[in-house]
Formats: structure tokens, sequence, C-alpha cells
């Protein structure tokens, strides 16, 4: 079976995980209608799709600057919004999935702990790490 580990947002996070193989076959940052594209062209496959589920973040983090808040605010809009797309296009699609909530996944791991962990030789972003951290070892 194939996971794919998605990490919404401007920078959509992508990764996928091979059971079969017990290894990450792809972790990169790509255009979030790439993103979906690669899915929709996987639908009768045997894939599933974990995205990281921001409309379950509970925690608002505490800002100074007004311009920091109406920034968040915006972005967590915007991430909220991806999280809804990816729910109503997976349903459509068939395709089973699992919103998981930020505070379930491990996140913000550096470039070295993500390469001592998974063994993935190639470059990474914090999104790509985010998303891989999604399905690493199911």
């Amino acid at each position: 079976m194939i996971l794919v580990g998605i990490d919404t947002g401007k920078h959509t996070g992508f990764a996928v995980w091979d059971t079969e193989k017990r290894k990450l076959d792809f972790v990169d940052t790509i255009p979030i209608h790439e993103a979906l594209l690669r899915i929709w062209s996987q639908r009768h496959a045997k894939v599933e799709v974990y995205f990281e589920d921001a409309r379950q973040r509970v925690w608002i983090p505490k800002e100074r600057d007004i311009r920091q808040v109406k920034g968040r605010a915006m972005g967590a809009g915007s991430v909220k919004r991806d999280s809804t797309i990816w729910q109503d296009a997976l349903t459509d699609w068939g395709i089973p999935f699992h919103a998981v909530a930020p505070k379930h996944n491990t996140t913000k791991v550096s470039p070295e702990y993500f390469r001592a962990l998974t063994g993935w030789k190639g470059r990474t972003s914090e999104h790509a790490r985010d998303a891989a951290m999604l399905v690493f070892g199911r």
C-alpha cells in the first residue's frame, strides 16, 4: 500500500511512503494543484492519504505586533480552507484519508534529524519533512 502525507498550505509538503518496501519514495514541496493531480491519478490504486488538518488546531500563539496577528490570521484561514479542499476532494474521489490534528504529528524536525531517522538523502523543506512525518513508519 502507498501512504501519502500532505502538509497543507501555500507550500504543500508531499511525501510518499511505501508500506511494502518500508521506505520513503518521494519527499518534496509542490504546488497544491500538482499534489491534487498526483492523488487523483492514484484514485484506483491502493493509496491512503494523511493530511495535517489545521481546522483541528486548538491553540493560538500570542503575538505582540498587530501585523503578526493579521498575517497569522490570513495564513491560518488559508490553511484551513486547504484542509477543507483536501477533505472534499478525497471524499469525492473515494480515497481513504485521515485528517490529522497538528498536535498529533511530529513537526519542525531538523534536516539532520530527519535524515538520520528516515534515511532520506535528498534535500527537504520543512513542509516536506512535516508531510513525511505523517506517514513515515506506518
